[in-house]
């Protein structure tokens, strides 16, 4: 890329509009200042040939003649049925871009020498834009004239006419230097409360994050202090000025005191008379210019609300022309964190890959969501901007960085090797993100890491998306694979990653089919031999490949969301066959050995996506309504993760779940973080041992020792302790001897059907 064309995005892309709005706000007509605007646009973009084309005639030409102009060939270029034009024997790369408004027309480029880049495109989309605007306010000015030329009323009132041209001239310049809105505002203010003699003068834009409010932005002959107190006021209490933002019309009060909408802060300050019209943007209200008189009347004739409206519509063009810029920039660079957008990043990716090699970084945050909304939106904007930071520290001058929105973000690695040769970068990122971040004074410092794919292509082997789809392949494996860690893309990843969109399809099946079935697991205690309870596990039972246990679909069901329709499932038929099994125990004519049996209960697996769901502690409500289980029979299980990345919410919805009369587990406990902290802050009932520790508790003593702490710990809190895994007599020993309450596994009884399950529990 030339440095002419990197550089467009940037200070350039600004100093040509710059130019090109002053070229055009400096010609005196119409025809004058397309001219000059086909011309500055041909240098602006190193163009052999320009034309402006109004209402499908050509008005002005540069490097060629209007009659020469192939008016069905730039119709062809619209539609973009072609991308070049022959004029004159010569064939031209075109560029077009429209122009809105009445009449509306296209600013057309041609160049011989080579095709114009997506920058350039989209500076001449800006030229085209600041024409519209500029001719829009030639147009205002010349109704001004020919609005005074032809009223005989408006005679006597040529010299303060022409005194409004020099006026708007001066707003006109102070918009072409690209002065700040601020700036433009004062000028207008002073400039319209001198020209119409009145004694105040103020402009009132809404607060662009409420629209339903207003405040008063610039003034003159308004003391500091008033102006402090009309800040975010309701439209409806803003008085004259407020009523025509509401209405989008011209407002007139000649006797203020007398009027119903007064604001007492201005009437304190006996003003008579006022008048109001709104200031557009895009052809949208957005504020109101406002003057008015103090302790005398004024009838606001004709030329008095035409300048008005005449210096409301410069207040709507700069601030048009203000966001257009602001969008421009935008469309280039991330406006939080200043690196380039996903548009730039994929435009700079197609150049290179059609001229060398290069790889990719796609970078995802791993727990930015905990951080987001444990410390707030704020907070984790710092995170963004800090992260973009050290993400740059880490690259060489040639690299490319860019947010592609939320908490993801890519690098482009021109004139790499192969994916080895990235993955250095791509490793100095991963330990610069694992170090703290100070986000808040008060809240210490906060930690997190990334998962970063790395892909690589050579010259015109693959596509921008194409290889952006293998990078995030890779980061992908690299969330899957723990996290916090570099994945380099290989092909197999496209193989498993259609394996998945396949099983998604087939799960997605199978929760309308009704394909899922349950196995129960009796829940022993260990003293009595006595079945106290039951785990609720899942089965999918695929009509091609046959039972696919959950470690193999529930991951799967979380990532898409499919969890919450098929954990409701669960949750219901678990909840309504453990009731029928309470019912039967408790039949007075059941044999005596069953009758004198306490109720089950039934514990179910709740996951983090589940508990995402504001509606669950209802969900939960009605089926145990719906069900008839009594709420202290079901137990719901948590994993100790779901305990460290928790929001507040998450905290609320168990508490609620708590309420209700449920118990809560936390399962495979002492395997993640466990947490004296996370015993304490949650409404936590029972802790479940994990197997690996009942595996080892006979032949290891440090896991023995682990195990009997785990159970001394649960009954200090006054917990229930669930041993799982138990598979011979020696483990179920040393777990009963070291007072274990409650323990499940293949020693007892594998998870069973529930037919199976019934002839347990009512044998014949």
């Amino acid at each position: 890329m030339t440095a002419r064309a990197a550089d467009l995005p940037g200070v350039l892309a600004t100093q040509q509009l710059t130019e090109f709005l002053s070229v055009v706000a400096d010609r005196p007509g119409g025809p004058a200042a397309q001219h000059a605007a086909v011309e500055c646009a041909a240098r602006a973009l190193d163009a052999d040939i320009a034309m402006l084309m109004m209402d499908d005639g050509v008005v002005a030409a540069y490097g060629v003649t209007v009659e020469d102009v192939p008016a069905y060939a730039i119709s062809e270029v619209v539609a973009g049925r072609r991308s070049a034009l022959e004029v004159g024997g010569r064939r031209y790369a075109a560029a077009v871009a429209t122009i809105d408004g009445d009449p509306a027309g296209l600013l057309v480029l041609g160049r011989e020498s080579a095709p114009f880049t997506a920058e350039e495109i989209c500076l001449l989309r800006g030229l085209a834009r600041v024409l519209e605007l500029s001719l829009r306010a030639l147009q205002t000015t010349e109704s001004e004239r020919r609005y005074a030329r032809e009223n005989d009323r408006l005679l006597d009132f040529l010299n303060q006419r022409q005194r409004l041209f020099e006026h708007l001239t001066e707003v006109q310049r102070a918009i072409a230097r690209r002065a700040p809105l601020d700036q433009i505002f004062d000028t207008v203010t002073v400039s319209l409360r001198g020209l119409l003699d009145v004694d105040m003068c103020c402009l009132n834009l809404l607060d662009r994050d409420d629209p339903s409010r207003a405040s008063m932005t610039a003034f003159a002959g308004v003391r500091a202090e008033t102006a402090m107190r009309l800040q975010h006021l309701p439209l409806p209490t803003a008085g004259v000025s407020g009523l025509a933002i509401l209405g989008d019309e011209l407002m007139m009060v000649t006797d203020y005191a007398a009027s119903p909408i007064a604001m007492p802060s201005m009437s304190a300050h006996r003003l008579a008379s006022v008048m109001a019209t709104p200031v557009h943007e895009n052809g949208v209200v957005v504020g109101s210019l406002t003057v008015g008189t103090y302790g005398r009347t004024r009838e606001w004739d004709k030329p008095a609300q035409e300048v008005l409206k005449a210096y409301a519509e410069h207040v709507s063009l700069a601030l048009t022309d203000a966001r257009t810029l602001e969008a421009m920039n935008q469309a280039f660079h991330d406006s939080l964190t200043g690196l380039a957008s996903r548009a730039l990043f994929l435009t700079r990716m197609e150049e290179q890959l059609a001229a060398g090699s290069l790889a990719v970084l796609f970078v995802d945050l791993d727990r930015f969501k905990v951080i987001n909304d444990s410390l707030g939106h704020a907070a984790g904007d710092r995170l963004l901007v800090e992260v973009a930071d050290r993400i740059r520290a880490c690259l060489r001058d040639q690299d490319t960085a860019a947010r592609l929105g939320g908490d993801e973000f890519a690098v482009l690695l021109p004139g790499i090797g192969g994916a080895e040769e990235a993955k250095p970068i791509a490793d100095r990122i991963l330990q610069a993100l694992r170090e703290p971040f100070q986000l808040q004074p008060a809240a210490g410092e906060s930690y997190i890491s990334s998962s970063i794919g790395v892909a690589f292509s050579g010259a015109a082997e693959h596509g921008a998306q194409e290889l952006m789809v293998h990078a995030d392949l890779a980061m992908y494996q690299a969330k899957k694979q723990g996290k916090d860690r570099v994945e380099l893309f290989a092909p197999e990843m496209e193989e498993v990653f259609q394996a998945t969109i396949a099983m998604e399809t087939d799960l997605r099946r199978a929760v309308v089919r009704h394909e899922f079935e349950l196995r129960y697991q009796p829940i022993v205690h260990l003293r009595t031999r006595e079945i106290t309870g039951v785990e609720a596990l899942i089965r999918w039972r695929h009509p091609e490949v046959g039972v696919i246990p959950p470690l193999d679909f529930i991951p799967l069901a979380e990532e898409t969301g499919m969890i919450v329709p098929i954990g409701e499932w669960v949750l219901r038929e678990a909840c309504a066959r453990v009731a029928e099994w309470n019912e039967r125990r408790s039949d007075p004519s059941a044999t005596p050995r069953t009758a004198t049996r306490g109720p089950l209960s039934v514990s179910v697996n709740i996951s983090a996506v589940q508990l995402e769901q504001a509606d669950l502690p209802d969900m939960v409500r009605a089926i145990l309504d719906e069900t008839g289980l009594p709420p202290y029979s079901l137990v719901l299980e948590l994993t100790e993760s779901l305990m460290v990345d928790h929001r507040p919410e998450t905290l609320h919805r168990l508490e609620a779940l708590k309420a209700l009369g449920c118990r809560l587990a936390i399962d495979d406990f002492g395997t993640g973080y466990s947490s004296l902290a996370y015993l304490r802050q949650f409404p936590v009932d029972i802790i479940k041992i994990d197997k690996s520790f009942v595996d080892d508790v006979v032949d290891e003593p440090t896991a023995a020792a682990l195990t009997l702490g785990i159970i001394q710990l649960g009954q200090a809190l006054q917990l229930s302790t669930i041993a799982e895994g138990i598979e011979h007599a020696g483990q179920l020993s040393s777990l009963a001897g070291g007072n274990c309450e409650l323990g499940q596994g293949y020693f007892f009884a594998e998870p069973l059907t529930g037919a199976a399950l019934n002839e347990l529990l009512f044998p014949a």
